[in-house]
């Protein structure tokens, strides 16, 4: 049964902090320590549900992985084609990011393998992902394109593959196709895609050739277990930097956060909403920039995003809209993709939006959310969190600007990518109110 959290109306968030290790990053070095040579060490590993899908999938798959202290965590690497056949379907949980780019593995592997997920990710589609994986020689079986995904490996061979809609993760499925494959495999993208799959094959100790959109590697190659330290979660962040940007007397000040230039736009969104902004990048760990971001509020504006944004700020998005709820107006378009994710994240944030008093609406491909000035702040509500984090998130930082206490329900999906952040927002409220230190 999901649970409900209660969000009590805020005047300001202070405070300083550290969010959990990136998801996105995690989930690679994982795969890579896999398919490495030898030991490898993954510091401030993510703690989320998604990332332990990652873990618990490749221990069915063979691979030796102990839990150290603080976030800790160690891997035997079994390198290239070295995984073990499965005892039983693989299961996913609600990750997309495991299914894809564990399908693109398994690939390059001589047996079968069925990838199966919870019911929200058994409704995403993988035909982008099937398509360039059965080009390479691997044959695939899907429920009209849906999940469960079971992969018949066998020895593959290169492919050039221009997807039509970007996506880091059919990218990320084929360059790990690619590492099993005969010869040279390259995916050209129609728009920049984050790039920490292309970084983590460097950091691991292999060759991976990057011009402009296109992005090449070539079979054959061995890695090697590192020791690493996954910084934290830009896009947890995103909500924080939100809720500073948007409630009066804001400052929050997240420390080691992973600032890869593939994931920052937000940054250049929150000042043109309004917001002072301050990034400091304080080392650069396995071609992964991390440093310090400080939001403070400044004032309140419109921010309008077309498709050509929406890329490098899909998983920001939710985090975006929620500054509406502040003041000033979100209109985004060309953000189709936002359908189908973890649930319809357009019809999930409008819907919710407006259960809080909200004016919110959505198109084919996008939403308006607006709080004209003079407007009296929104009543507050109950608002559907749907399965999914990033939505539980927007709701609450949303429901920080109501009249009245709000409830948000099935808030307990934050636990995929975030857990305690009721905790860390009830901090930042409370140490606003004098009540604790900055």
């Amino acid at each position: 049964m999901s649970l409900s959290a209660s969000v009590t109306p805020a005047r300001s968030l202070r405070g300083r902090l550290r969010v959990p290790g990136d998801k996105s990053i995690a989930h690679r070095y994982a795969l890579f320590a896999a398919l490495a040579e030898g030991r490898s060490e993954l510091a401030h590993f993510a703690p989320g549900a998604d990332c332990r899908s990652t873990l618990m999938c490749l221990r069915e798959l063979g691979v030796e992985i102990e839990d150290g202290p603080d976030g800790t965590i160690h891997v035997l690497g079994r390198g290239f084609g070295q995984l073990r056949s499965p005892r039983g379907p693989l299961d996913a949980g609600n990750s997309g990011t495991t299914m894809r780019l564990l399908a693109g593995i398994l690939a390059g592997h001589p047996f079968p393998a069925t990838l199966v997920g919870d019911a929200s990710l058994s409704r995403r589609p993988m035909r982008r992902v099937m398509a360039p994986l059965e080009r390479m020689g691997a044959r695939l079986e899907a429920v009209d394109g849906h999940p469960p995904l079971t992969i018949h490996g066998t020895r593959l061979h290169a492919i050039a593959h221009e997807p039509e809609t970007p996506s880091a993760q059919v990218k990320s499925a084929v360059l790990l196709a690619g590492l099993h494959a005969d010869g040279m495999t390259t995916v050209r993208e129609p728009a920049a895609t984050r790039d920490h799959t292309e970084r983590a094959i460097t950091a691991f100790g292999g060759r991976v050739s990057v011009v402009g959109t296109t992005v090449s590697v070539s079979g054959g190659q061995r890695l090697h277990g590192r020791r690493l330290t996954v910084p934290g979660d830009f896009s947890s962040a995103a909500f924080w930097m939100a809720a500073a940007a948007a409630l009066p007397g804001s400052r929050v000040e997240i420390e080691d956060v992973g600032l890869n230039p593939t994931r920052t736009a937000m940054v250049d969104v929150l000042r043109r909403y309004g917001a002072r902004v301050t990034v400091d990048v304080a080392a650069t760990e396995a071609g992964e920039p991390r440093g310090r971001v400080v939001v403070e509020h400044d004032r309140a504006g419109a921010v309008v995003i077309d498709a050509m944004d929406v890329p490098a700020l899909i998983d920001e998005l939710p985090a975006i809209a929620a500054l509406a709820a502040h003041g000033g107006s979100v209109d985004v378009r060309g953000a189709g993709e936002l359908r189908v994710k973890e649930s319809d994240r357009i019809g999930a944030l409008v819907a919710g939006f407006r259960a809080l008093g909200l004016d919110a609406d959505e198109r084919p491909d996008g939403f308006i959310v607006g709080r004209r000035r003079g407007d009296a702040a929104p009543a507050g509500g109950v608002a559907n969190a749907r399965g999914d984090h990033r939505m539980a998130m927007a709701f609450a930082i949303a429901a920080l600007a109501a009249q009245r206490p709000s409830v948000i329900e099935g808030a307990d999906a934050v636990d995929i990518s975030y857990p305690g952040f009721f905790d860390t927002l009830a901090r930042l409220v409370f140490a606003a109110d004098g009540l604790g230190a900055p």
